[in-house]
């Protein structure tokens, strides 16, 4: 016979997550690694610059200034919670690109230019995807706002019913 106690720690939990905080989790750990990969883009913009041909017709200067841009942006939303859902979109065309740029056998020194292993940004795609599905939980600014707008809404059908 299984211990109680066995059965109270694996079934107990089974059903009781804490789905809240481990969002919260992956949002900090998630936005906080986008961040530092934004921020040592800028350090060494100088010598990104030199390497990459840029996107789009856009001069490599004004393109990584864009991809910088994107990246702290949309890292700070997803670590407020702050239209996260909205974030993760250009951060995750930004991750298929940069999986593009890496996994091109080209031999360029512009393949280096994220400053990632080739395993990373595929590694945060399917992060956001699944932040995609998930939502940002609770503990979120997002929460807060649809709280007090649900919140506008009662008061509103309230007020209608008087």
């Amino acid at each position: 016979m299984v211990s109680t106690k066995v059965k109270q720690l694996f079934l107990y939990s089974a059903g009781h997550t804490y789905s809240n905080l481990s969002r919260l989790f992956l949002r900090l750990f998630t936005g906080v690694m986008f961040l530092q990969f934004g921020l040592r883009q800028i350090m060494h913009f100088d010598e990104i610059a030199h390497v990459f041909s840029g996107f789009c017709g856009l001069s490599p200067e004004v393109s990584i200034a864009i991809i910088v841009a994107v990246e702290l942006l949309c890292a700070t939303c997803i670590i407020l919670g702050l239209f996260m859902r909205i974030a993760l979109i250009p951060s995750l065309a930004l991750m298929v690109y940069v999986t593009f740029l890496l996994m091109t056998p080209s031999g360029d020194p512009a393949d280096q230019i994220f400053i990632f292993k080739p395993g990373y940004p595929i590694m945060f795609c399917g992060i956001f995807i699944y932040m995609l599905l998930a939502g940002p939980g609770k503990i979120s600014v997002d929460y807060v706002i649809a709280a007090l707008l649900d919140r506008d809404k009662e008061d509103d059908e309230v007020l209608d019913k008087a």
